[in-house]
């Protein structure tokens, strides 16, 4: 289990991470979002004591990461896949850290079994392409069985083959009982994967919890409705929670009543639809209703 107890860093005037508090607990994917800037990188980094808090403190297990006498054994981090020496193979490479940290090299082939690069294995590590860099990165997170996994953007550069395997390793080693914090910018993968999601912007937390829980807490529900007696349709529906556009004579999206609720009205008043087709939030819609405020690098939008 990860906890975050007001945790706060300020770089000269930057305050990059205000006050926040949030847990991550076993037996679970926790998705890590927020936009450009929000904190998530520096946060990851004091988790594992690269960075030292301004004020606050974050635990894993109970204990602060510098404190662990076998910290791999303990926490896996993939936060940067370049960080590796580029002269070496990518065996000599995992073997290296291996051997610095008591592992014999039966775990080193096994932790490249199971990453998927084995045929890779002796070339240089600086001759990688993006998504084998990851591959890289992964194996080295896993060298120590880690209780803890925390990898961000770990499906960053993958094909999609590599971002499936991600996905279903992050939930069998969760479904063990393991610690799994995930950040990544991939909505639609993340809505795979997660289980929970923690969302930051400008360095405060903006929400925490399920993930169906959040995106049904800050996206609606909306139907589409069809029908040439749409008039009378929505003379019979409308009320003061209930919301109607129509771009079209015989067309209408509606929210505020399930598609079930149209169905049962409609069918009472004897008017027929030709389609009814209801429409549920998605984590990306629920992500850019809480960071709408909190995007530090905004583009133009497109007409």
């Amino acid at each position: 289990m990860i906890v975050a107890e007001q945790l706060t860093k300020r770089y000269g005037d930057k305050l990059a991470v205000d006050n926040v508090s949030f847990t991550v607990p076993p037996g679970k994917v926790t998705g890590f979002l927020g936009p450009n800037g929000a904190g998530k990188s520096t946060t990851m980094r004091m988790i594992v004591g690269l960075d030292r808090p301004t004020a606050g403190r974050v635990t894993v297990n109970g204990a602060r990461y510098q404190s662990m006498r076998a910290p791999l054994t303990e926490v896996g981090v993939l936060l940067d896949a370049k960080a590796v020496h580029t002269g070496r193979s990518a065996r000599n490479h995992l073997r290296a850290i291996a051997a610095t940290h008591g592992f014999g090299r039966a775990r080193v082939d096994e932790v490249i079994e199971l990453t998927g690069i084995a045929s890779v294995a002796g070339r240089r590590a600086g001759t990688f392409s993006l998504g084998m860099g990851q591959r890289l990165g992964i194996a080295t997170a896993l060298l120590g069985d880690p209780h803890t996994l925390i990898l961000d953007e770990p499906v960053n550069g993958l094909d999609p083959e590599g971002v499936r395997w991600v996905r279903q390793f992050v939930r069998y080693v969760a479904g063990e009982g393991r610690t799994v914090l995930l950040s990544s910018h991939l909505m639609s993968e993340m809505a795979q994967t997660a289980d929970r999601i923690v969302v930051l912007g400008r360095g405060k937390v903006l929400a925490e919890g399920d993930l169906p829980d959040l995106v049904q807490e800050w996206t609606s529900t909306a139907v589409t409705v069809r029908s040439p007696r749409l008039t009378e349709l929505i003379s019979e529906i409308e009320g003061s929670e209930v919301t109607v556009t129509s771009n079209e004579p015989e067309l209408a999206t509606i929210t505020g009543l399930t598609a079930a609720r149209i169905g049962d009205l409609a069918a009472a008043r004897g008017i027929p639809l030709h389609e009814l087709t209801p429409h549920a939030g998605s984590l990306e819609d629920a992500y850019l209703a809480l960071t709408g405020e909190a995007v530090e690098y905004r583009t133009k939008e497109i007409a």
